[in-house]
């Protein structure tokens, strides 16, 4: 098994309750942890046989962008079940920092796995 890990990927995206995160885009930082079995082309030394992190990491973005969501929460589930639509991957972990969500902290943030996805 191997662990990949895209991180701190930053998306602009509308995420918010309030009246002004309706409307403007915001920061947002991903932290993507995959682990799948790697044994294949770990033998072969063929990207085809791998997990092919750049067309995951460009699949996220994409969604992540034109996505409007209200909660963190329900943005980290489906970029999660995004992830897990992959065949290869065996397990994931999404962590999603919201560093404009509160005064005097550096960021929120919400951390799923796919043990939650129903």
């Amino acid at each position: 098994m191997a662990t990949v890990r895209l991180k701190n990927l930053r998306i602009r995206t509308i995420l918010g309750c309030m009246g002004w995160e309706r409307e403007l885009k915001q920061d947002i930082i991903l932290n993507i942890t995959v682990d799948y079995d790697a044994s294949l082309p770990a033998e072969t030394d063929n990207i085809n046989d791998a997990l092919n992190y750049k067309e995951l990491k460009l699949r996220v973005i994409d969604f992540v962008e034109s996505s409007n969501c209200h909660l963190i929460e329900n943005l980290c589930m489906k970029v999660l079940k995004l992830i897990h639509d992959d065949k290869k991957v065996k397990f994931a972990r999404v962590e999603i920092d919201k560093p404009s969500a509160l005064r005097f902290v550096d960021s929120v943030s919400v951390e799923m796995t796919t043990d939650e996805i129903v």
